[in-house]
């Protein structure tokens, strides 16, 4: 796991794009449904799915996590 703390620039960029450009239950809600359309899409190409399976289960993990850092939903009670 990378653990490279944000530069200055690149955490004020951040913080001016979801105060200024998106709601971050928004984006969290667009990376949810990005994550599912892309996981079907996988599910359809099984030479995909044996050539690259590490990688889609990566990025499958990190973008619920980063989901999840914009709108806690999977910890909700």
């Amino acid at each position: 796991m990378n653990t490279n703390n944000l530069s200055k620039e690149a955490e004020t960029r951040l913080i001016n794009f979801f105060n200024n450009a998106i709601d971050p239950q928004e984006m969290a809600k667009s990376i949810r449904q990005v994550n599912y359309v892309l996981a079907l899409g996988a599910l359809r190409q099984h030479e995909t799915i044996q050539n690259e399976i590490t990688n889609l289960q990566n990025s499958f993990y990190w973008l619920n996590e980063l989901a999840e850092v914009l709108n806690p939903y999977l910890d909700l009670d």
